[in-house]
């Protein structure tokens, strides 16, 4: 049976010549849990991802897997497995010989190694495409071969870089799937980079939003999403619409004038957060109302989504299911207000 680890960054920093990547991080990573590492491109997570690796020095600070201080080890003797973006498959090789190639490489013999290989192939379920090579695969199955290749170390972390990226989005759900499955089944660490928001949602126990080589928010999905902590998680992430005001106690006036109700006291400068998917389109919607100009609708099939303009020109979204934008019907160019709960929406912390 695969054994499993956490992972723990203290104080984690990594820095080319002059530029810092990534700046005295701290993060834990309960055993046998699936985390995600997100952020726009340059945000730190790759270079995070490798550290927990060893496929790139730790400038200053402490990798632990297990416990166990890893910082100066070598990457084969810290119990983890990578797989890369671009699956990096021996093009003259067969499936299985690609994935029994490190028992190869450890000198198990040939008959052990294929039997290992084979069940490992059953485990991802490509045991009858064992004899072809990747030409003769399609790209999901390329990947699934790659899994099976790691996998076969028996890890107690697995590492992922960006591995769903160069497939198709029919594609990118199956395997999304395929990963879940695997993970809950061996019930190893998952360590995985991704800058796809759906995608970290879809899979992870544990979201880490990365920005400037910092953590802004390591959180449960449904806490990353739904109740962001700042500014850039909110936009980053999606699925809320921001407002700026002055707070007066439990009330907010914006620059038009227009007052808000606040989910708690606050003085000053003041941004709400508002979930898109909570907002009415009414005319006479409430109790908060934001008074907005409707730009253009788009259908999604399930739902519509709408865009909105208030009145300092901030753009806004919404959602609404057909039967909600049935039951108050508008076009672009209406002027409608965008009614929500107090409970929908929270304060930004920057």
């Amino acid at each position: 049976m695969i054994e499993t680890a956490g992972v723990e960054l203290i104080a984690v920093t990594k820095r080319y010549g002059a530029t810092t990547a990534v700046h005295a991080i701290d993060l834990r990573i309960p055993a046998g849990s699936y985390c995600c590492l997100i952020g726009p491109s340059g945000c730190g997570k790759t270079s995070t991802l490798r550290m927990i690796a060893g496929h790139e020095t730790v400038s200053g600070g402490d990798v632990l897997i297990g416990g166990r201080n890893v910082t100066d080890l070598p990457p084969a003797a810290r119990g983890t497995a990578m797989m890369f973006q671009s699956y990096a498959l021996f093009p003259h090789l067969t499936c299985l010989d690609n994935v029994a190639f490190s028992l190869r490489m450890r000198g198990v013999g040939k008959a052990e190694r294929q039997a290992q290989a084979r069940a490992m192939l059953e485990r991802v379920h490509l045991e009858d495409f064992a004899a072809r090579k990747p030409a003769q695969l399609s790209g999901g199955q390329q990947q699934r071969v790659a899994l099976a290749r790691a996998l076969i170390t028996n890890p107690s972390v697995l590492l992922l870089d960006e591995p769903l990226s160069a497939l198709d989005p029919f594609l990118r759900g199956r395997m999304r799937e395929e990963l879940k499955r695997l993970q809950r089944e061996l019930g190893i660490t998952f360590v995985h980079v991704t800058h796809a928001q759906d995608e970290a949602l879809a899979l992870a126990d544990l979201v880490v939003v990365m920005e400037g080589g910092r953590i802004l928010q390591a959180d449960a999905p449904r806490a990353v999403f739904g109740h962001p902590r700042t500014l850039f998680v909110a936009r980053f992430m999606g699925g809320h619409n921001i407002v700026e005001g002055t707070a007066a106690g439990t009330t907010l006036t914006l620059a038009d004038g227009t007052t808000l109700a606040l989910p708690e006291s606050a003085q000053g400068p003041v941004r709400l957060a508002i979930r898109i998917d909570r907002m009415a389109l009414d005319r006479a919607a409430g109790p908060n109302r934001l008074p907005v100009t409707l730009t253009a609708i788009e259908y999604h099939g399930p739902f519509l989504r709408l865009s909105l303009q208030d009145g300092m020109g901030t753009a806004h979204s919404m959602l609404l299911s057909e039967a909600a934008f049935d039951a108050h019907p508008a076009q672009a160019g209406d002027q409608v207000v965008a009614g929500f709960a107090v409970a929908d929406s929270h304060i930004l912390s920057n």
